[in-house]
């Protein structure tokens, strides 16, 4: 692992699976703006709770925060846990983070997540689907690794 690519004229990633510990990511990423420091306080809370489950094997981070952009809206994360992962079973604030429309209201974050099983054509092929952006062009995202 080592540091993150530069960004490319697009303000994005360059293409692939860029790993990076949450430290790094929110050294690079959360700082500037107000609104970047914010976003990466909810970023450290998201990344606590989906690890307290003890289930969590693969956290993924896109969109915009992971951007040039100068304001962005919220923090897009895909999780991607354990076979035995049994959301019904949470309580409190883990509960909300693992309901999409519940995480972006409470969180002011995009959650998505899917057990290991349910990952059509692999871990590595979930995850790399979520370098689409809307528009149908792609940018690279990154996977966080330990601290």
């Amino acid at each position: 692992m080592g540091a993150l690519p530069e960004l490319n004229e697009a303000g994005d990633l360059p293409l692939g699976v860029h790993q990076a510990s949450l430290g790094d990511v929110i050294g690079r990423f959360g700082e500037g703006s107000m609104r970047r420091r914010a976003v990466a306080d909810r970023l450290r809370r998201i990344y606590r709770l989906a690890s307290a489950t003890g289930r969590l094997r693969r956290f993924v981070i896109f969109g915009s925060f992971v951007s040039g952009a100068a304001l962005p809206n919220d923090v897009d994360i895909f999780l991607l846990m354990d076979d035995r992962f049994d959301a019904g079973a949470l309580e409190g604030e883990a509960a909300i983070l693992f309901g999409h429309l519940s995480a972006q209201a409470y969180f002011g974050a995009s959650v998505f997540w899917l057990r290991r099983l349910a990952a059509l054509g692999g871990e590595d092929a979930t995850i790399e689907h979520w370098q689409v952006k809307r528009d149908g062009t792609r940018r690279g995202i990154v996977e966080v690794t330990e601290q």
